[in-house]
């Protein structure tokens, strides 16, 4: 039996909780900006994700890892600004929390206190519990990240899927029941066999959000610039495009360049 879905006027931690208990999926993409913000809210968007992925989409860097808390701030902001019914997490940005959870702790105050933003959300399980612990003591909602953990690429050394090994998927399965047992509200599964991520999902009680993990988790997140075909050299399999407003804007682009040099535009109808 299909229960109602209900009509969530905001979105809190709650309401995903209740969303996972009644089997709704949860929809969630990043936005960096007030304009790009405004849209996906408006859409119906349940979570927004200020990313640290804003370091190579919105900076040009090859990684995660040179974006800092100023910046990550300065998006949060803005995208705060611009919404009136999703959660907006906030990625605690790569240095600002694995090595001491006092700084872990001055990092996440600034970011509720500075951006006003709902949420952080900080990659890793044991290895930084006692940063989460510390977080969460205060009052600040914890969104956990396992699996491909793109702050630790220079670990890895590749973007390949994790934890397609027993011992590396034991790990992630115990780090996913201890990040809900110290209190996380969500996790972010990155890039693991899907079959790993639902037997998480099923084990768990807090949502479980995939992004290349399957369709059996509690939700989904892209990246918008992705999803959106603005970003044409990323094209991972899990990986949908809705649009592609590469072309689109660079067509638009170009007729406007031909317009002014034509002196097309602009005409009679568009002076004062």
């Amino acid at each position: 039996m299909s229960t109602a879905k209900k009509d969530y006027k905001r979105i809190t931690t709650r309401s995903l909780i209740e969303m996972k208990a009644n089997n709704e999926k949860i929809s969630m993409l990043t936005a960096y900006d007030f304009t790009m913000a405004r849209i996906v809210d408006s859409a119906g968007v349940d979570v927004i994700l200020v990313g640290d992925s804003a370091s190579n989409v919105m900076a040009g860097h090859e990684t995660t890892l040179p974006i800092t808390l100023d910046q990550m701030i300065y998006h949060a902001s803005g995208v705060v600004r611009a919404i009136s019914r999703a959660l907006v997490v906030v990625d605690l940005p790569f240095g600002s929390y694995q090595s001491d959870s006092k700084e872990a702790l001055r990092s996440s105050i600034r970011i509720m206190k500075e951006s006003g933003a709902h949420a952080v959300k900080m990659e890793g399980g044991s290895e930084i519990k006692e940063s989460i612990k510390k977080i969460l003591n205060a009052g600040i909602p914890v969104m956990g990240h396992l699996g491909l953990t793109p702050q630790s690429i220079y670990k890895f050394g590749t973007y390949t899927v994790r934890a397609k090994e027993d011992a590396e998927a034991e790990k992630l399965m115990e780090d996913a029941q201890l990040l809900e047992r110290i209190g996380c509200f969500a996790l972010v599964l990155e890039k693991i066999p899907a079959a790993l991520a639902e037997r998480v999902a099923k084990s768990i009680s807090i949502p479980v959000i995939g992004i290349g993990a399957g369709g059996g988790v509690d939700g989904q997140v892209l990246v918008i610039h992705d999803m959106l075909g603005m970003n044409n050299e990323f094209s991972p399999r899990f990986l949908r495009r809705y649009m592609n407003l590469y072309d689109d804007m660079t067509g638009a682009i170009s007729q406007y360049v031909s317009d002014v040099k034509s002196m097309d535009f602009p005409n009679a109808s568009e002076q004062y």
